[in-house]
């Protein structure tokens, strides 16, 4: 059973800074290279969207509300992938979830990691 679990959210300022992590388990390394990796988030009220992709091959895909402060990155080693988060904005508040993706394989959910940005 391949689970991912979020951890990094929390309470931050406006301007300031987060990690967020998705490790993931119950899936061999050599699998987990294979797949994209993905962070979406749902703020209140609103659908979940994009927020930053990265492929199997490592490159990147952000939604341009973030393009510049957030960079998503991946440690296939330890089967886990990253976004840092700069210059956060009460805009950026919502829950922030983990995605794993392969054409023609089960996708699969994190349980989300709640981020608010207020002062």
């Amino acid at each position: 059973q391949v689970q991912l679990v979020e951890s990094g959210g929390g309470l931050v300022q406006p301007g300031g800074s987060l990690r967020l992590s998705c490790a993931a388990s119950g899936i061999p390394f050599n699998f987990y290279s294979l797949r994209n990796m993905g962070w979406y988030r749902q703020a209140p009220g609103k659908q979940r969207e994009l927020v930053a992709v990265i492929s199997s091959g490592s490159s990147t895909t952000y939604a341009d509300s973030v393009k510049g402060r957030f960079t998503i990155s991946r440690d296939n080693a330890k089967k886990t992938v990253y976004l840092q988060m700069n210059r956060l904005a009460p805009e950026d508040t919502a829950v922030y979830y983990c995605n794993s993706q392969r054409v023609g394989f089960t996708a699969y959910w994190g349980q989300g990691t709640q981020v608010t940005v207020s002062s």
